[in-house]
């Protein structure tokens, strides 16, 4: 993850246990991987900080790649303010680092090397060139492509930035935008009304999936270790939420005539 800012991100947040008990995501219609690719579509990931591509939908990944559909990953930024409290890392070397984890962890799930590609923004400034990711996402989208990112009320600035970008570019490469929410699970809670929970879809992870996407997350050491006495930027509690049989994505806002 990247630098994380307050209100909505602080403390432990929800717990993993609080949502698998959650009714009403238990009770919401399903979706499966083939379903989110149609025949002939690309799917085209946009992750704010490396590993959110991770967080939001490595298991879907997994399984897009294993039946041979086409996935690309584009990176907006190096997750270079990715640090915990008392590591001085410089922004450079933690940057070099964390592509190198991105490569790694996608490695896991059957991605090349080749359909990863790095964008450059900085990382807790993608609201200020929102622009310029709009005009970079849609020269690199095409018609049809099924795109992934993070949800615009996520919660973190570069998360934002980065679904709203994502929406435009959608709109003018003719692409479709499949928002999920990776953050929301931290400060929202079952019910909580700054949620669309009627526009929520769950996709199940077979174990093949799901251990794929765990092996993938492990790479990212920068984010899973701490100096003695600090906290990692992804603790074991974070990671939970994440790493449930299932994920989640809001379904695709529909223009209106």
């Amino acid at each position: 993850m990247g630098a994380v800012e307050p209100p909505l991100i602080h403390g432990q947040g929800t717990p993993a246990s609080a949502w698998a008990a959650c009714p009403v995501l238990q009770a919401l219609p399903g979706c499966s991987a083939g379903q989110l690719l149609p025949d002939g579509a690309r799917a085209v990931v946009v992750a704010p900080h490396p590993d959110d591509e991770l967080l939001a939908v490595g298991g879907l990944m997994q399984q897009w790649l294993a039946a041979g559909r086409p996935v690309r990953v584009l990176g907006v930024t190096d997750g270079e303010a990715g640090l915990p409290a008392g590591d001085a890392t410089p922004a450079a070397r933690l940057a070099r680092r964390r592509r190198i984890e991105r490569q790694r962890g996608l490695a896991h799930l059957g991605l090349p090397a080749r359909a990863i590609q790095r964008l450059g923004l900085p990382d807790g400034g993608a609201s200020d060139h929102e622009a310029q990711l709009v005009q970079r996402l849609t020269a690199l989208l095409r018609p049809g492509d099924q795109v992934f990112t993070t949800w615009r009320h996520d919660g973190h600035p570069d998360h934002e930035a980065t679904g709203r970008a994502a929406a435009a570019a959608c709109a003018a490469a003719g692409a479709c935008l499949h928002e999920v929410p990776v953050w929301t699970w931290h400060w929202a809670s079952p019910g909580d009304a700054r949620v669309p929970w009627q526009r929520l879809r769950r996709v199940a992870l077979p174990p093949a999936a799901r251990q794929a996407k765990q092996r993938a997350l492990a790479e990212h050491r920068s984010q899973l270790q701490a100096p003695q006495g600090s906290q990692p930027i992804l603790p074991g509690w974070a990671l939970a939420r994440w790493l449930r049989p299932w994920e989640y994505l809001l379904a695709p806002v529909v223009p209106s005539p």
